[in-house]
């Protein structure tokens, strides 16, 4: 039941999305270790999701529409800010100065970075809650599978992550800083377009 989460858990990972970006990101910049922190920050908020949704928070969030529509909002502006101090970094201009990756110095500060950003997109719990709600419903999954379906997904997120975190921290010693710039600079773009996807997805689809 492991192996089945972890499968499922690496097709989501194919869609590459803003966590996946900052890893890179992060890794380019700070090397592995410090991208694995992020890794880890990104498994905590996906456990944590997971378990809310097995709960029954999901469904009760995707019954409250104003919550909703105030957790998409929050996400856009996380992602917006990321996205702006993200371009401004390249000329040495930090939108948000604290949470600039820039300015990170230790690898706590890059665990709490991947925190916020992992919480941009925080209506996952729904997402969640529909699969578990199908793994019980229609594949007759008892507690125990539950659990173990879980644990695969969150494996498949460590694995996935730290081996863009590998790749990262590879690319870092055969690329200039000019190129490092450009990089960060396309991530503030791709950040951009995350948040306007959260935009334009209708609240009663999620």
């Amino acid at each position: 039941m492991i192996f089945k989460g972890f499968k499922f858990g690496m097709i989501l990972q194919l869609a590459i999305g803003p966590m996946c970006i900052f890893i890179f990101q992060t890794s380019i910049a700070h090397g592995f270790w410090m991208g694995e922190m992020g890794v880890v920050g990104t498994a905590v908020i996906d456990s944590l999701e997971i378990i809310l949704a097995i709960i029954g928070i999901g469904v009760i969030l995707k019954c409250n529409k104003k919550a909703e529509k105030f957790l998409k909002i929050f996400g856009v502006v996380i992602l917006f800010l990321y996205g702006m101090n993200s371009i401004l970094s390249v000329f040495n201009i930090y939108f948000l100065p604290n949470i600039g990756i820039s300015s990170f110095k230790n690898s706590g500060n890059i665990f709490v970075k991947a925190v916020i950003l992992a919480l941009s997109d925080p209506l996952t719990i729904v997402f969640w809650a529909g699969i578990f709600s199908i793994k019980i419903t229609e594949e007759k999954f008892c507690k125990k599978d539950l659990q173990l379906f879980a644990f695969g997904c969150i494996l498949a997120t460590l694995f996935f992550l730290s081996l863009i975190s590998f790749i990262g921290s590879f690319t870092k010693q055969i690329i200039p800083l000019f190129f490092i710039n450009i990089i960060n600079f396309f991530v503030g773009l791709l950040m951009f377009y995350f948040a306007y996807k959260h935009i334009k997805t209708p609240t009663d689809n999620k």
